[in-house]
């Protein structure tokens, strides 16, 4: 690991300005490092569609907002002028984030999956203990939506119905306790 010193100044504060270090780390942080994406096609779709209206669209709004709170006068004071560029930075931020979604994502091909194993890209006909019938769709972390029945991969669920066959039983941990669901059904999303 390496770091790097140099001087930086904190700024004012009873008229003299304050002298310090700051320690840079050089090392890129594994947190920091793209993981990879899997994405189906619509996911790809809903990324990109979302990437277009936040740097069009939004980007506009925003520099709008940025432009109307200049004009009501001095910045320094200015709190509308100060939730806009904050409005900015968040914005500028989800779009460096889509980006690098969009960099490192993987696109799973619907025609190469199978019924046979459960996959990202699967829908999963389930039976709980209780009897009840539950439909997942297995999808990569960027695109999950559970309430929708959208599943991550790596989810207790999804960890658990990854990989297993049609007839198998899994059993896995949830915050509730342990759930065992009997896999019925495998389609193509």
């Amino acid at each position: 690991m390496a770091i790097l010193i140099r001087p930086v100044k904190l700024g004012p504060r009873n008229s003299r300005w304050l002298r310090g270090f700051c320690l840079i780390n050089t090392q890129p942080s594994l947190q920091n490092m793209p993981k990879d994406v899997i994405l189906t096609p619509q996911g790809l779709a809903e990324l990109k569609a979302e990437l277009e209206h936040m740097s069009t669209v939004r980007r506009r709004e925003v520099a709008a907002r940025i432009k109307e709170a200049r004009e009501f006068g001095d910045i320094s004071e200015n709190a509308e002028y100060d939730d806009a560029k904050n409005e900015q930075a968040m914005l500028e931020a989800r779009i460096a984030q889509l980006e690098d979604r969009l960099r490192s994502a993987t696109v799973i091909d619907a025609a190469d999956l199978g019924t046979d194993i459960v996959r990202v890209g699967s829908v999963v006909h389930v039976t709980d203990g209780a009897g009840k019938k539950l439909k997942y769709t297995i999808v990569g972390s960027a695109e999950a939506k559970p309430a929708v029945m959208k599943l991550s991969n790596v989810s207790p669920v999804g960890k658990a119905l990854v990989g297993r066959k049609r007839g198998e039983e899994v059993v896995f941990a949830t915050p509730r306790g342990e759930r065992k669901l009997k896999i019925e059904k495998i389609d193509v999303a």
